[in-house]
């Protein structure tokens, strides 16, 4: 009898012991009310503005002789997103190469060849168990207080300019490391690691056949050249969807000067990017290279404040191109600019909605010659400010004349990660917007251009996207 009552009891505990593993819902008479999912709710991004989903005409509604435009337009849908109420100014890109800069500088002054300061590097745990070795950002940079090694650590990064002897960085030494798990890829029915389940058609045989990967790589050569190289092979984990880049960061304050022939822009290769005066101006200067690697050192700056390392979080990106042009035409079909209305101004020309090349050899009309501090002109419906001239702005989305073909009216995106060797045109990037350069009818929001990847522009620029999840209330960071 003790032994029935003892099974008894077991079988109680053990029924209740399920009974809180899958939440007090479960005693429902047997029906099926479904298990919830964990979740965390992600900080509203600073600085951004919350895009609802929504759909848009896409594209020119009108034919223009004029300038050789066909109507194309066609109807996309896009998910909420958030997006970047400027756009990047130099202040926060300067962050990014602050950054990079103090983590080389880090890592030197953990160098033995450097004197080898252990306190800068974390290798152990706090009971003693190895971890993987990653820099201690709590450990302040000696910037005053050096000793010998470690003050030459520090000017390891610098160098004196030959012409006007000021010490300044080295920009060549600035690269940013960073790895990328490419999730379309590694999705794909036909890049399953299960043979079986690459094929349902029950009429044809399992695959046998190894697929083909390809992956980007990238490593610093002992001369200190960046070597970047695509390789194929066949597939063989997960490990083979994980994409290696080296970008150097400082922007090419040169192209000031290579954009336009035979004027005087010195001035701005000097200041633009170090001056404070400009330190809320649009960054330029940057590829999309360096703009994407900036959005990726942006989501691990977020993950390690959040002490969130080793969990998935929603990426800071660059905005796709059906995404740029729903936000820049707040939602609205009709509208070919980010303000209603066919004119860059009042019909009275008395105010400009955007900073852009009024006539032939005027820059000024509109107050600025080239770039103009951010949010200078009113936002539009959705508050985002200076989607309209400016700076034209950086897409993630790849360029081929085909494009409207190859793309799904759901969330359409085109990419393309040009190999190496592939020839140029293949590397070719959508930009959107218009530049400070730029005369009315190129700031449009509806007309598509594009620019080499690797191109930096002392027109172009960019901001950040990132995809809503969750339920955040309010549909503006605070500041």
């Amino acid at each position: 009898m003790k032994k029935i009552i003892h099974l008894i009891i077991v079988i109680t505990l053990l029924s209740g012991a399920a009974s809180c593993a899958t939440g007090s819902r479960s005693a429902t008479g047997g029906e099926v009310t479904g298990v919830g999912g964990s979740s965390w709710a992600e900080p509203i991004p600073y600085g951004m503005v919350l895009v609802s989903r929504g759909s848009v005409k896409m594209g020119p509604a009108k034919d223009d002789s004029l300038w050789n435009i066909r109507a194309n337009s066609r109807g996309v849908s896009v998910d909420a997103f958030w997006m970047d109420e400027t756009e990047i100014t130099n202040s926060k890109y300067k962050q990014f190469v602050f950054w990079v800069r103090d983590s080389i500088i880090r890592e030197r002054l953990a160098d033995p060849a450097f004197g080898g300061n252990e306190e800068f590097k974390i290798e152990e745990d706090r009971e003693g168990n190895p971890v993987t070795p990653h820099l201690n950002w709590s450990k302040p940079i000696p910037w005053r207080n050096a000793n010998e090694d470690e003050q030459r650590a520090i000017e390891s990064l610098y160098r004196t300019n030959p012409i006007t002897g000021a010490r300044e960085l080295d920009p060549e030494q600035l690269n940013y490391r960073y790895e990328i798990y490419n999730h379309t890829e590694a999705a794909r029915r036909k890049h399953r690691l299960n043979p079986a389940r690459r094929e349902y058609n029950t009429d044809r045989p399992v695959p046998t056949a190894t697929p083909l990967i390809s992956k980007d790589t990238a490593w610093i050569s002992d001369e200190g050249e960046i070597i970047r190289q695509t390789i194929s092979r066949g597939l063989t984990g997960d490990f083979d969807f994980v994409n290696t880049y080296i970008v150097n960061v400082y922007p090419d304050t040169t192209a000031w000067i290579n954009d336009f022939d035979n004027a005087y822009n010195e001035p701005y290769v000097r200041l633009y990017f170090s001056h404070g005066g400009y330190n809320e101006y649009p960054v330029v200067g940057v590829s999309w290279e360096q703009a994407t690697a900036f959005a990726n050192w942006r989501t691990d700056f977020l993950r390690r404040s959040l002490g969130r390392e080793g969990v998935y979080i929603e990426p800071y990106r660059l905005p796709t191109e059906a995404e740029w042009e729903y936000a820049a035409r707040a939602g609205k079909s009709e509208n070919m600019y980010p303000w209603d209305g066919d004119l860059p101004m009042t019909e009275d020309q008395g105010c400009f909605y955007a900073n852009f090349k009024p006539q032939e050899g005027n820059f000024v009309q509109d107050g600025h010659l080239i770039t103009s501090r951010v949010g200078t002109y009113s936002p539009n419906d959705f508050g985002l400010y200076d989607m309209a001239g400016n700076v034209s702005e950086w897409t993630s989305t790849a360029y081929t004349e085909s494009i409207d073909k190859l793309t799904s009216d759901l969330n359409p995106e085109y990419r393309y990660n040009a190999a190496l060797e592939d020839p140029y045109k293949m590397k070719r990037k959508i930009v959107r917007g218009g530049s400070w350069k730029d005369v009315a009818h190129n700031v449009r929001s509806d007309l598509r251009m594009w620019e080499y990847q690797n191109e930096q522009r002392s027109y172009i620029g960019f901001r950040c996207v990132r995809t809503q999840i969750g339920f955040a209330k309010g549909t503006k960071a605070k500041k």
